[in-house]
This record gives C-alpha cells, structure tokens and sequence, in this order.
C-alpha cells in the first residue's frame, strides 16, 4: 500500500473523530462555554479539510491492504486519532501536562475509565461530554465505524475490522463487511438511544443523560460527577446502568440473530450461556457477602449487582468502595478482572470465551488420560472448534500475563505498593479502570510518574487490540521481507 493511500485511509478516520467533535462543540455553545468552541471547532474543520484533499485526489486508486500494511493501520489509525482526541483535552487547560491530556484521551478511546483528575466536576461539561464520547467511538471501533460509513474503504475493511475487533473467531454476520458494521454499529447505537431516554426518565438532565449512555454502552467508566453513579443517590439510575452494561457485555452479534429471529443462534452459544453462569453466579456470591455489612437483602443485591456488572464488562462504574467490602466479596470481584465480556461486546478483559476453550482443554486432558486412544475436541456453539484453537488461545494466554508481569514489575518500580501494581496492570492491559489498594476507585492516576503513564498508555491501547496487533511491532520477522 502506497504512502498516500496510507495516509488517505487515516484522515478519512481523521475526519470521523472529527465530525463527532461537533456534539460537545455545541454543548460548548449550548452552555456558554465560549472558550472551548475553538477547542472542538478548529480540530473538527481541520480533519474535514485534510480528508477532502485526500477524497479529492486519485478518486479512482483502489485500496489493496496486505498483512502488514493492516498491522501498521491499525496501529496508526488508534495512536494518531488519540493524538488527535487529545487537543480539545489539552487546550481546556485543565490538564497539568499533555502527557496526562493524552493519558486521559488513551484511556478514553481504549474504554479504560481510569483518570488523572481528581475533580470531573470542575471541568467544562463539553469536556465531560467529549471524555464519555471517546468511549462510545472507542467500544464498538472507530474503523468499523469508518467501514460503515465509507464503503470506500471495503477492499480490505474485513481485515481491518478483524484486526481492530475483539475474541477469537471473527466473521460476518451479513454477506458485506460494511452492512455487517452499519448493523453493529445502528444495534449500538439505539442502545444508546434508549439509555439515554431511560436516564432522562430516572432525572438526569440531557448532557448526563447521554455521557452516561456513551460510557455505559462502551464500557469505560468515565463519569461526569466526582462520585460517579453513586453522586445521584438513585436507585432507577443504578438499575438502568447494571441492566446496560450487562447488555453492553454481550456479543452484539447474538442481538442481530436474535433480531432476525435465529434463536438457536443465540441458544446454542456457549460462549453466551457462560456469560450468563458467571454473571449471576457471581452477583449471587458478592450479594449474599454482603448481607451483613449493610445489614439488608435489598442493599446487598443493588450493591453487588452494579459491582459485578461494572468489573465484569470492565465499566469502572462505582456506587460503593468495593475495597471497603468484607475480603471474601473483594476477591470474587478481583477475580472479575480475569474474565471481562464476551467477544464482539464492547467490553474489554481477557473475554469469556478464551477461559471457556481454556476449560474445555483441561477436561479433555483428563478424558485422554483415561481414554489414552480416544479422540477429544473443543466443542463451541455445538460444533467443532477449529484445530489451532487452543494453540491459539493459550499462546494469547502467555503473552496476556507475561504483559500483566512486566507492568506490574513497573508499577512497583514508579513506587505502587505490589498488589497495586498487579491490579493496576490487570485494569490497564483488561481496560476495566479502578483497581485495588493505591489505585481503588476513589484514587486518580494523576500523581504517577509520566513514564509509567506513557507505559500505561501503550498496555491499555494493547490490550484494546487484542495485544498482537502492537506487540507484533516488536518482533524482527514483522520488518522482514
């Protein structure tokens, strides 16, 4: 692929983000917030601008993407649009260094949820709005989104949309890869939709509304209030958000089958019912631990229900300091950080479905060593799973923990106390957001070192794209010819 069309395909992507900045641009305007209109406005006609000049030239050059050259997008596409999502962040002047301006927008863009600030309510509501935005482009991909609504992109889109896309099995769920992200994308985005009407009903005024709906529906966890959902005091509020970011937590493929009325799509999904067994397992778990620190059932099934879908899906929400929690209801919630949503959601984490081939392997190694002549697949969805599968799973397995090592062996070295660290790392790479101990959700990142906020900054886009997608920058036979 030529330098041009490189550089086509990125300002076309370019001027998505930048056409999105429109909303929190008349926020600014809608709430008198003067100063930021240039903040929104000059990034915005400057992306449309640069992607008509390059809309404009060669119009008829085909788009031929090899393996590499989707790596090297890809890659590009999320480190140049986090640059770019960055400056309406770092002209507020509400953040100390452009390094945590970017932290921020990293964190954003990778539904991550964690923050540098230690006062969200002192910012321009534009800015909040823009904060919860990047995780509602971030969730679902802003090159699919881009897919869908540039069918120019479609020679190559498939492999671009894989490569940006989340669990093992990738495929289409209509003939073309555009309609196939036009039907993601408009499933999200009535979710959204109804979200937000729903938090209209339950009090929020129209800006909260729909910041909530956009961090709720990409799973990332930035709030507009210091105290985050636990600030409304509202019960229909928690319920609303649990029941979403369930949902935001499920294949979004299973809702087009279900749609389209392909039930045995969505009951044959083992994947699906796995999800099901450790959601409600575990709010069973926390729920009755919790029964006695706040003295009531009810209590006790709000708290650790919203917890649970908050860790699980990797939101970050909080309505109570889980770290406060009796240690047995703290664990099961820190085992939430090793499991995340399911492939194709727009949650993060390690997915449900790799420790459901990882489990299936075990129980046919006991099997063989009873049965040392037979023969034992992994089964998925009732059917047999390809033969690498496994091989698969656990080479992402090694690489996934060997990166929570390092960060963590990091993190202690920029002074975290060990359990931090290990938490911390398990947030970042999973892109749940709060931690344990020095990173709890009542903490902000900000008082880290910068270099470890960079580091965090590249673990968090790696765990987004499925880890090879930037490690494999690191290997010498990418660069061989």
């Amino acid at each position: 692929m030529s330098a041009f069309m490189f550089c086509k395909i990125i300002s076309i992507i370019l001027a998505v983000i930048g056409i999105s900045m429109a909303l929190p641009a008349v926020t600014a305007l809608c709430c008198h917030e003067y100063s930021m209109l240039a903040a929104f406005t000059v990034p915005l006609l400057i992306s449309i601008a640069l992607a008509s000049v390059f809309l404009l030239t060669k119009r008829r050059d085909q788009i031929s993407l090899s393996v590499r050259a989707v790596f090297a997008l890809v890659a590009s596409v999320w480190f140049v649009l986090c640059f770019f999502g960055a400056i309406p962040l770092a002209a507020s002047g509400f953040f100390p260094s452009f390094a945590d301006a970017f932290f921020e927008t990293v964190s954003g863009f990778s539904t991550t949820g964690a923050s540098v600030l230690s006062d969200v309510e002192s910012l321009p509501r534009s800015i909040n709005l823009w904060r919860c935005e990047m995780h509602w482009l971030g969730g679902m991909g802003v090159i699919a989104l881009t897919v869908a609504l540039m069918p120019l992109l479609g020679v190559g889109g498939f492999a671009l949309i894989k490569a940006e896309s989340t669990g093992v099995e990738k495929g289409k769920i209509t003939p073309k890869i555009a309609n196939t992200a036009k039907v993601l994308w408009l499933l999200y985005l009535s979710f959204t939709a109804v979200q937000a009407v729903l938090l209209l009903f339950c009090g929020m005024d129209v800006i909260d509304a729909l910041s909530y709906a956009f961090s709720t529906l990409g799973t990332g966890g930035y709030a507009t209030r210091n105290d985050s959902i636990a600030s409304y005091h509202s019960v229909p509020i928690e319920i609303v958000c649990t029941i979403f970011m369930f949902l935001a937590g499920i294949n979004f493929s299973l809702y087009f089958y279900f749609i389209a009325r392909k039930f045995d799509e969505v009951k044959k999904n083992t994947e699906f019912k796995t999800y099901l067994a450790l959601f409600f397992g575990a709010v069973l778990l926390v729920a009755l631990m919790l029964i006695p620190h706040f003295g009531s059932v009810a209590k006790a099934v709000r708290y650790g229900s919203f917890q649970v879908a908050s860790i699980m899906t990797t939101t970050g929400f909080s309505t109570s300091n889980y770290t406060a929690w009796p240690p047995a209801a703290q664990f099961v919630i820190l085992l939430l950080f090793f499991v995340g949503g399911s492939a194709g959601s727009t949650s993060g984490g390690f997915k449900v479905v790799r420790w459901v081939v990882l489990a299936k392997q075990a129980h046919n190694e006991i099997l063989r060593m009873l049965h040392p002549h037979g023969v034992f697949t992994v089964r998925l969805n009732g059917m047999p799973g390809r033969k690498d599968l496994v091989l698969a799973v656990a080479a992402f397995t090694f690489v996934y923990f060997l990166l929570v090592g390092v960060t963590t062996f990091l993190g202690t070295i920029a002074g975290l106390e060990v359990f931090s660290a290990f938490t911390g790392a398990l947030s970042m790479i999973g892109n749940v957001g709060p931690a344990f101990g020095m990173l709890n959700p009542s903490e902000n990142l900000g008082f880290l070192p910068s270099w470890l906020k960079w580091w965090y900054c590249f673990v968090m886009l790696a765990g987004r794209l499925e880890l090879y997608n930037l490690i494999i920058f690191f290997v010498p036979e990418y660069w061989k010819k």
